[in-house]
């Protein structure tokens, strides 16, 4: 491989950052304000909740079918497109939702353009990081994305301090959404065939999924199983007045940049030690909950941080070990299958996890610290299996 081949294959990774971070601004500063901005069309808090937990069970159940899609037809590119323009454009049009009935309906379909477009554009990016590196690749993206999605509501609480109005916020999130699709189509101009981009050519797999991804799968659901969501965190921040409300969405933020800060160091972990990195970062997130769900705003903060290192890694490695795991010729396919596994086990997670904070906190805590240290195990058992498997150096 050429320095040049290496420098061309970084400016896509780059390119396909930048796209994601101008995307994260747009729809995670929708995320910020849904709440407030449903009430206020007139729906009830379990509306509010039911939206959101449909819109992530949308968003990453339908990848499997449209990572087999991108696979069968080979159309990734057409695919990534539609599915950037529906995720985008749903935000913006929130400004003109006159009921909540049309609000919940945009949601959905924001999430439904990020199911369509994220195995078909992740398959792309591990031609790319195959040359640069999987881990420190897919981690530099992730530190991407994640500056997005501090900037993003940092820029929403903006547009609210001086403007007070949600549709003038929902409005001007359309500049950063139509930014986003230029630079993509950009991308898709420059860049006609990723493919390309892999300049190693793997052995052909024969033989569909092999064993080896579905042990790793089985492990990746475990971990999200015990994940608790922030939205449950935040609750118990408010319900045991650890802190004053303004610091929550602080706490966030911090979360979010901590994400974006350990993608790029596992990321390159990664690429020197291979899938054990990430039973490493399980085994350090795993202590999250004891942390985050206790008394005390320093045990708080501490777990929040713990929180936001295990999804930088989650972001990165998570996804970097596909490309190891799994030719070319089916990535697409296995990232859905990844994707879909992943929400379901984290929507089920979170569902049991919040049973269990009304019945008995100290459960909850044990159930999320054994199953993460469980998945954590299980990765463990396949460190070896990326120096063997289609797409490994």
């Amino acid at each position: 491989m050429s320095r040049e081949e290496r420098r061309r294959a970084l400016r896509f990774v780059i390119l396909l950052g930048i796209v994601s971070l101008l995307s994260d601004m747009t729809y995670e500063a929708a995320r910020s304000i849904i709440g407030p901005y449903l009430g206020l069309l007139g729906a009830g808090a379990a509306v509010v909740g039911g939206v959101a937990g449909l819109g992530e069970l949308v968003g990453l159940s339908l990848r499997l079918v449209f990572g087999w899609l991108s696979d069968r037809t080979g159309r990734y590119w057409t695919i990534t497109l539609v599915g950037y323009g529906l995720n985008l454009l749903a935000v913006p049009l929130l400004a003109l939702a006159g009921h909540w009935e049309v609000a919940a309906a945009l949601i959905v379909a924001e999430r439904l353009g990020k199911a369509i477009r994220t195995p078909a554009r992740d398959a792309m990016l591990s031609h790319a990081t195959a040359e640069v590196g999987r881990g420190w690749g897919f981690g530099l993206h992730e530190a991407l994305d994640q500056t997005g999605a501090v900037l993003g509501p940092l820029m929403v609480a903006a547009v609210l301090y001086i403007r007070g109005s949600y549709r003038f916020a929902f409005g001007m999130l359309l500049l950063p959404a139509l930014l986003a699709l230029a630079v993509l189509i950009a991308a898709r101009l420059l860049y006609p065939h990723p493919r390309e981009l892999e300049t190693r050519t793997p052995p052909l797999q024969t033989r569909g999924i092999p064993r080896a991804f579905w042990l790793y799968m089985a492990g990746v659901a475990l971990l999200a199983a015990g994940y608790a969501d922030f939205p449950l965190i935040a609750y118990h921040f408010e319900h045991r007045g650890l802190m004053p409300s303004p610091w929550i969405p602080i706490l966030y933020a911090v979360a979010m940049g901590v994400d974006a800060l350990a993608a790029l160091i596992f990321g390159r972990l990664f690429d020197k030690e291979g899938i054990i990195t990430l039973a490493f970062a399980a085994f350090i997130s795993a202590f999250f909950a004891p942390l985050v769900f206790g008394d005390g705003f320093a045990a708080a903060l501490a777990g929040v941080i713990v929180w936001g290192v295990g999804m930088g890694a989650q972001e990165s490695v998570m996804r970097a070990a596909v490309g190891e795991l799994i030719g070319p010729e089916r990535r697409g396919t296995a990232y859905g299958l990844l994707n879909a596994g992943y929400g379901v086990a984290w929507f089920l997670g979170s569902m049991l996890m919040g049973v269990l904070y009304e019945l008995a906190l100290p459960a909850l805590i044990a159930f999320s610290l054994l199953i993460q240290l469980a998945g954590g195990a299980l990765f463990l058992l396949v460190r070896d299996v990326g120096r063997h498997a289609p797409g490994s150096r």
